[in-house]
């Protein structure tokens, strides 16, 4: 049985995901990667044989999330993007073994990082990186604001700006 990762899409279970991942991958330099469905790949514009290129000898240096992406680091100076989607899950051990397998990445250690999606609604992109206040983040995700998990998060600033808003609350967070 591999071992989940929950995998929820909301903010702190990919938070969790995240955290799983940087136990177990960091360090890890990727062996083998097979793209099971195409649509798993569809934000990578040069396609699956491209992005399997560029992973195969790639070195994860770590792991890191913005908003509802996560993002492996790599030794290439780019990024491995996630996004779970609305059903997405990232298992570590065997190959999952399950039709809605859409990815899969062998680690050296011969541990398989699984990317398992229902409804296919996630994926896999591989981004350069761009530095955005004062940190390296992928450029898919360089628009996103840091959030209440985030460790340099600033609640002051945010509720400074906040209060200078004249429209609802939802509007001002999104």
């Amino acid at each position: 049985m591999p071992n989940r990762i929950p995998s929820l899409p909301e903010l702190p279970e990919v938070e969790v995901v995240r955290r799983g991942l940087a136990e177990h991958v960091a360090g890890r330099t990727i062996t083998a990667v097979r793209v099971d469905h195409p649509r798993a790949v569809r934000r990578h514009p040069a396609g699956a044989a491209d992005l399997t290129a560029r992973l195969l000898g790639a070195r994860i240096t770590g792991t890191d999330r913005r908003g509802k992406y996560l993002w492996l680091t790599l030794d290439s100076g780019e990024a491995l993007v996630v996004h779970l989607g609305m059903s997405g899950q990232m298992l570590l051990g065997p190959v999952a073994k399950t039709e809605h397998l859409r990815i899969a990445a062998v680690l050296d250690d011969g541990t398989a990082l699984s990317f398992v999606d229902q409804r296919t609604f996630g994926g896999w992109q591989l981004a350069g990186l761009v530095s955005v206040d004062g940190g390296l983040l992928p450029e898919p995700v360089a628009h996103i604001a840091r959030d209440p998990l985030d460790p340099r998060f600033d609640r002051d600033a945010v509720v400074s700006v906040l209060r200078r808003k004249h429209s609802e609350i939802k509007r001002q967070l999104l």
